[in-house]
């Protein structure tokens, strides 16, 4: 299925066997609160346990860091203040919690990924029972076939599924061009994302890649759904359906297709390039520039935190100093897109989106908002 991508080293085959694998054991849970016991095993680990119902014997679950932590918001409790309770009082915290499920029950849904044996497994999302369950199977069935059949010929620049996200970045191998006075050719590129426990929404994106470095500039082309659909019927627990699952999906499916196509379009990556090369014409003016004050201005009106902005002006060190870049040539927002998204590089990775997404938001920033940057 992925032999008309360029899969270096083998990530995108990876990521799709790992997706498979996780689909294949998820189970999702539709039960009112007061039909869930949260417990903890005799080592110390918080579960969750449901009673046999409806034929369905009774299952109990790990609880993995992202579940715990929303089973603490549901409760009113800080997150941090629930770890120390579970690690110093867990039988307390145990009771407290059932407390609060059973004299304030709600209905949610438990995402979980059963073992073997179909009793046991890790319950890795505790959400509303609104939540639209569109998982990375979906996504990547959804947007892999446009995909291989666009005629941009993408690469594989990283591909990576942790507890909260999958990511998955792709260049283009021919549609490039230059984009800057650096005299960088940027190459078009898409970006898929979704979380499957509650974590962000469901993303498809336009990058636009600087291919001397690969700083990745999410586009103002993107479009993110929700994972909230209309109120599901039922007052007791059951697990959720398959067909159920495909109904709230299949719009989305097409959707996405079609975002796909129209982000691998040569017309809509030109406009992106476009910007670029008037963005290099907005210089800023002086006899001495420093390139301090520019951060902290740019810092200002992006709300920066101080360390973000000592990021950013490392990246903008990085930007200057990179091959091809003369030294005598002024500070245009051009320079600055890539300094800010020169900070993903070093970021973690979920927060990596978040760079590439400022860097997109200093190419379209108004008018306004840039003299107060170039002041």
């Amino acid at each position: 299925m992925v032999h008309n991508i360029e899969n270096n080293k083998n990530t995108l085959t990876n990521l799709m066997q790992k997706v498979s694998e996780q689909a294949a054991k998820s189970a999702d849970f539709l039960a009112p609160t007061n039909d869930l016991e949260k417990t903890t095993s005799s080592s110390g680990i918080p579960q969750i346990r449901i009673e046999a119902s409806r034929g369905e014997p009774t299952k109990i679950f790990d609880i993995n860091d992202v579940a715990f932590s929303q089973i603490a918001t549901h409760a009113g409790i800080d997150t941090r203040t629930a770890r120390r309770l579970q690690a110093q009082y867990s039988n307390e915290f145990d009771t407290l919690t059932n407390a609060i499920w059973q004299k304030e029950p709600t209905r949610r849904m438990l995402r979980t990924h059963l073992n073997n044996d179909e009793t046991t497994g890790t319950a890795r999302a505790f959400v509303s029972d609104r939540f639209k369950t569109f998982d990375n199977v979906n996504l990547l069935q959804s947007a892999l076939p446009q995909l291989m059949e666009s005629e941009a010929q993408f690469q594989v620049v990283n591909a990576d599924l942790t507890e909260k996200r999958l990511y998955l970045r792709l260049k283009s191998l021919n549609q490039t061009g230059t984009g800057a006075g650096l005299g960088d050719v940027m190459a078009n590129g898409i970006g898929l994302q979704n979380s499957e426990v509650g974590a962000g929404s469901v993303s498809v994106y336009q990058i636009a890649w600087t291919l001397a470095c690969l700083n990745g500039m999410q586009t103002q082309n993107k479009t993110r759904s929700s994972h909230i659909t209309s109120a599901r019927d039922g007052d007791d627990w059951g697990l959720l359906s398959d067909a159920a699952k495909n109904a709230d999906n299949r719009a989305l499916e097409l959707k996405i297709r079609d975002l796909v196509g129209a982000y691998s379009s040569k017309d809509m990556f030109n406009e992106v390039l476009e910007k670029m090369q008037k963005a290099s014409n907005d210089i800023i003016e002086g006899e001495f520039i420093d390139a301090t004050d520019v951060v902290n201005n740019l810092g200002k009106v992006m709300q920066l935190t101080k360390k973000e902005n000592n990021d950013v002006l490392n990246g903008l060190m990085a930007t200057i100093g990179q091959a091809g870049f003369e030294q005598s040539k002024p500070i245009s927002r051009a320079t600055l897109v890539n300094a800010v998204t020169a900070v993903s590089h070093r970021a973690d990775l979920d927060d990596v989106d978040q760079w590439q997404i400022r860097g997109g938001q200093v190419l379209d920033m108004s008018a306004r908002d840039w003299a107060r940057v170039a002041a």
